[in-house]
């Protein structure tokens, strides 16, 4: 019997290398990502029941409460004196606003974060909400705009900030020789992140230089609008709101699971045929809108975008998630409009300084964590 050849004995491991991965290791695969599916799913399901569970608190509770039946007769169309107004008028639509921006904010955040791949990429950081508050209070003090034309300014302006931010990233990155000054380039790295915070700077000094203009009456409405304020919420803003959610939403879902490649480095994006440069601009566009749209209907709520993605990844295992982010937004704000509007006696706070208190913290431990890491 002759024996086995040495290129038989050769070959023979590399075919066994090539059959691929045991399948005790497959299913080890399958049962970690099922686990992880199953918690993202659990985490969702439980924030949404954590919003029902705000807006009902807020609705029902605080001051003046309102009883269950009594709140279900109210919206079938019965009249109860002095219930009907409050809770038509006051306690039901803050509570639609407060979900509806806070949504919209935790959606823009989860954009800006997985597009910029920084901690602190959000629209509050950056100048998107800052720039969407100087058109709105423009508007209003040279036009007297409000209503409609009041949301188109701030989305506009909203744009407008984050164009600025994009090119003097990339004119920076190319200056410096930084690799690629391209787009794909400018949407990384520190340099897009001092930008923004650049422009927020200058339009913040803008926003107190418009105010100037304003009548007295428009004034003290506009100092509350500026801190972040539900009070003047109406149903008119709430619907507009919501449209334009309902067109921007979907595509910000899309725009986030295209970036998903992107995830693991750029060269290896292209090479599974993505684009996350031209993904990563329209993600910060319909990032953009929705942060501003949330802006002109509530003002701009201070770091409610910058808290909810954090939250979202920590509840959902480190995935990136738009749904789970958009839920924290909007709990974060119902919570904090309702604690702002009954903790504190007969002070009623704008709900901008509890998420600005909140997010503060948030901040300073970012930046602590970005620095050890560099």
């Amino acid at each position: 019997m002759s024996a086995p050849s040495l290129e038989t004995t050769a070959t023979a491991p590399a075919l066994e290398s090539v059959a691929g991965p045991s399948p005790a290791a497959v299913a080890a695969v399958r049962s970690l990502h099922s686990r992880a599916r199953r918690r993202l799913l659990t985490a969702t399901l439980c924030l949404a029941a954590a919003l029902m569970l705000a807006m009902g608190v807020r609705v029902l509770l605080g001051h003046y409460t309102v009883t269950i039946p009594d709140f279900f007769a109210i919206l079938g169309g019965e009249t109860i004196p002095g219930a009907s107004f409050i809770v038509m008028q006051e306690k039901l639509p803050r509570a639609v606003a407060g979900a509806l921006a806070g949504a919209a904010f935790g959606a823009a955040g989860a954009l800006f974060r997985r597009t910029l791949r920084n901690p602190l990429a959000s629209p509050d950081i950056i100048g998107v909400t800052q720039g969407a508050a100087v058109a709105a209070v423009t508007v209003l003090a040279f036009g007297g705009v409000r209503g409609t034309g009041m949301a188109a300014a701030a989305m506009i302006g909203g744009l407008v900030a984050i164009a600025i931010v994009l090119g003097f990233s990339m004119a920076g990155r190319s200056s410096a020789g930084a690799g690629s000054g391209g787009l794909a380039g400018a949407l990384g790295g520190a340099t897009f992140i001092v930008a923004g915070i650049a422009v927020a700077s200058l339009c913040q000094a803008t926003l107190s230089g418009a105010m100037l203009a304003l009548s007295q009456h428009d004034l003290q409405a506009a100092a509350v609008w500026t801190a972040g304020s539900l009070n003047a919420v109406t149903w008119e803003r709430i619907t507009l709101l919501a449209v334009i959610m309902i067109v921007l939403v979907p595509l910000a879902g899309l725009l986030h699971a295209r970036l998903a490649p992107a995830d693991l480095g750029g060269e290896l994006a292209h090479g599974v045929g993505s684009r996350p440069g031209r993904t990563g601009l329209w993600s910060l566009v319909v990032g953009a809108l929705l942060a501003a749209a949330a802006t002109a209907a509530t003002g701009p709520l201070a770091f409610v975008a910058l808290l909810s993605t954090p939250l979202a990844r920590g509840l959902t295992g480190g995935r990136p998630s738009l749904p789970a982010a958009a839920l924290c937004g909007a709990v974060i704000v119902v919570v904090a409009d309702f604690a702002a509007a009954e903790a504190f006696g007969g002070v009623r706070l704008p709900t901008g300084v509890l998420t600005g208190a909140a997010g503060a913290p948030l901040m300073l431990w970012l930046l602590i964590r970005s620095g050890r890491k560099a």
